[in-house]
Parts: C-alpha cells; structure tokens; sequence
C-alpha cells in the first residue's frame, strides 16, 4: 500500500511543479509583450484605418516626435510621414501628454504651410497611446474665433451706438416738460426730439437689416431682377434728400439688364450707395448711376466728386460703424452701417463691391452682380409676389452720411 500511495504523492507533486513553472513561463511573456508594447514604435493596428477616415488633423509621433502615421487634413500644416514635426509647440504638447501618461488640451497658433502663411488659432488634443507613441488631432478654429470676436465687437458697437440718441431722447424729453409754459421752447424740442427719434429709428432698422443678411443662410425670395428698375427705386427713394441738398442726380448706361436675386435687398443696397453719395457732395454738384455689362458681370456705378475717402480708410469703409469723418457723419445723422449692409448685400447674391476714391476728387462705389438671361417677361408680370413683400421697396429709407 506505500508503494501505490507514494506514485501519487509524486505524481501530485510533478503536476504542481508543473504548473508552476507554466505560470511562471506565460507570466514572463505576459510582461515580455507589455514591455515590448510600451517600448514598441509600430502603430497600433487599426489606428492607421482610423487616421485615413478623419476629416481633422491628426498623426502619430514617438518619442523623438518623428511622424508615423498622419491623417489627409494633416499635410497643410506640414506634417509629413518619417519626418520630425516642425512646430516646437506641438513637441512639447506631446512630450507633456507622453510624461503624464494623460490626455491633455491646449490652443496654439500654428501656420498652415511655411511663412508667410497667416497662422492659424488651432485647438490640439495629445493623448498618450503607449509608453513611446502620442496621438495628436488639430481643430482649426480661426473662423469660429473670428465669428465670436465679430460679435463681441457687434454688441459693444451696438450698445454705444444706441446710448447717443437713446440719451438725447431722455434729455429732450426732460427738457420739454421743463419748457410746458413756453410753447416756443416745446416746438423746439419737439424738433430736436423727432429727429433724434428719426434717428434712432434709422438705426434699428439698419442693425435689423444687417443682421437679416448675416445670419440667413439663403435669400428668400430669388426671383429675376430688372436692374432698370432697382435704378429707379434706389434714385427716387433719394430725391427730396436731394433735393434738400441741391444735388442733382444723373442716371445712365445700358439698360434692359437682369440679374438673379432679391429685388428688395438690391434696391436697398443700392439706395445707401446714392444717399452717400448725396450727404458728401457739394451743393450744386453731380452725382451719377451708371450701369454697364462687362464680361457677364453687370456694373452699377455711384460716382459723386464730393470730399473723398483717404487711401489708409479706404480699407475699412465697410465696417460696421467706421466712419471716416466721424463730425460730418453724426452731422448728417449717419449710422455707420450703410455700406457694411452693401457689402453683405452684394456678397449674398454672388457679386462685390469695388471702390475708387481720391480725396477732394470724390468716390466711385461699383456694384458688380453676375447676369442674367433676360426673362419672359409676360411670365415674370403673371407671376403673383407674395403679400407684404414690394418688388422693388426699401427695407428702410436711406439716411443721410452712413459711410466715411
């Protein structure tokens, strides 16, 4: 009975011993792949087809920041497979995210090719993927930066924009109930009164248009547009201004031409270029509206011979609020926003807007829209507009001095 007993004994004994040794053996190439896996500078597999199928920026970089993979997008910064990234910026991001072994995120700006390539705001994210390998992807966000800078910049300018008239209706206001014994006083701030008011309403309405036109994705009401007939819109909406400034208004060139568009914006767009005009012309002046076709492009011309527009504003006209003669516009009750709705205006329906100008020689601002077929014209008279909408009517009468 001992013999029998101690074969098992052994036997037990052998199997133990055996799997010990297994344990050992697949503990050690257990360790042996987590150290050939945090020493390894292979790409992972699968991260490859992931980079290919990414819209944004992003590449793989080891420990001496040599690219090894990258996605399409990654190439307009510079970044190229074998190659050590160019951007000191994104090395130390990446050597951080690799020493802490975490993801982290930061802003850079970064240029999209060699200089003088304008450098771009970007969002980088580095995420460690192993011991020797980070995974970085970029976000351009310049536009939406700008985006968000054009509207700080657009409430700031608002909101000092409004307190002017805003603050001179609470004074006048005040000062005619001061005046209720003199009748001669109140009608003369009743005057006062209903221009600032005038005023404030011009304002309003033309941040109102303005914001119409950014924020839109498409016009609304596209329809063939005669050019003849935005001429005429925009001149007469001008007459008395004219009138009251003795200026004269000549209009020419070729006619019967058509554009794609929204009469009603056009008609508006066209309308702050003529009351522009007008407000800095000299009394007994001129100021023309030509049109013409040029290579498929039709050009609306307003040329007056009034102060002009120094060369170093000349880039700024356009901006909402400049104004280049800040006394002369608040004189003429201007709001600084007729030309930034012009250019919004032209852009939206595929055109530009040029601009000419020499100081003390006058301005031509050009309105260049591409053409279009001349429609049937029996079908454009049939066909029914929608109510509230006039073909050819102003979003709001145009006030004098919106520009420089």
């Amino acid at each position: 009975m001992e013999q029998p007993q101690l074969s098992l004994l052994a036997l037990l004994a052998g199997l133990l011993i055996g799997a010990a040794v297994v344990g050992l053996i697949a503990g050690a190439i257990r360790a042996r792949n987590r150290t050939l896996a945090q020493t390894s500078t292979e790409v992972p597999e699968g991260v490859e087809a992931m980079l290919d199928a990414m819209d944004d920026p992003a590449f793989v970089c080891d420990t001496s920041s040599t690219v090894l993979a990258l996605s399409p997008a990654a190439e307009v910064f510079g970044v190229q497979v074998g190659e050590v990234i160019a951007s000191d910026e994104l090395k130390r991001v990446a050597r951080v995210a690799r020493d802490t072994g975490a993801g982290i995120a930061e802003n850079l700006r970064l240029r999209r090719g060699a200089a003088p390539a304008e450098p771009r705001l970007v969002a980088v994210r580095a995420t460690p993927i192993s011991g020797r390998l980070t995974l970085l992807v970029l976000r351009d966000i310049t536009e939406r930066e700008r985006v968000e800078e054009m509207r700080r910049d657009f409430v700031a300018n608002t909101s000092h924009e409004l307190k002017t008239p805003v603050g001179a209706v609470s004074l006048l206001a005040e000062a005619i109930e001061s005046a209720a014994d003199d009748p001669a006083q109140v009608r003369h701030f009743s005057v006062r009164l209903q221009a600032e008011v005038t005023r404030l309403s011009a304002l309003v309405n033309r941040i109102l248009s303005l914001s119409r036109l950014q924020a839109a994705d498409e016009l609304r009401d596209v329809r063939d547009v005669s050019i003849d007939e935005v001429v005429t819109a925009a001149v007469e909406a001008n007459t008395v201004q004219a009138d009251a400034a003795q200026v004269t208004v000549v209009r020419g060139g070729t006619k019967g031409l058509w554009v794609r568009g929204e009469p009603q914006i056009l008609t508006e767009a066209l309308g702050n270029l003529v009351a522009n005009a007008i407000a800095y012309s000299p009394e007994g002046s001129k100021v023309g509206v030509g049109v013409k076709l040029d290579d498929g492009v039709v050009e609306i011309a307003v040329t007056d011979r009034g102060i002009g527009i120094p060369e170093s504003d000349q880039h700024r006209v356009f901006e909402r609020f400049y104004r280049a003669d800040q006394a002369r516009s608040r004189r003429t009750g201007g709001t600084g926003l007729g030309l930034s709705i012009v250019k919004h205006a032209v852009q939206r329906h595929g055109g530009e807007v040029r601009l000419w100008s020499r100081p003390s020689r006058g301005s031509t601002f050009t309105i260049r829209l591409p053409l279009s077929e001349t429609p049937d014209l029996d079908s454009v008279r049939s066909k029914p507009r929608r109510k509230g909408r006039k073909a050819t009517a102003a979003i709001a009468s145009p006030v004098k001095g919106d520009t420089a």
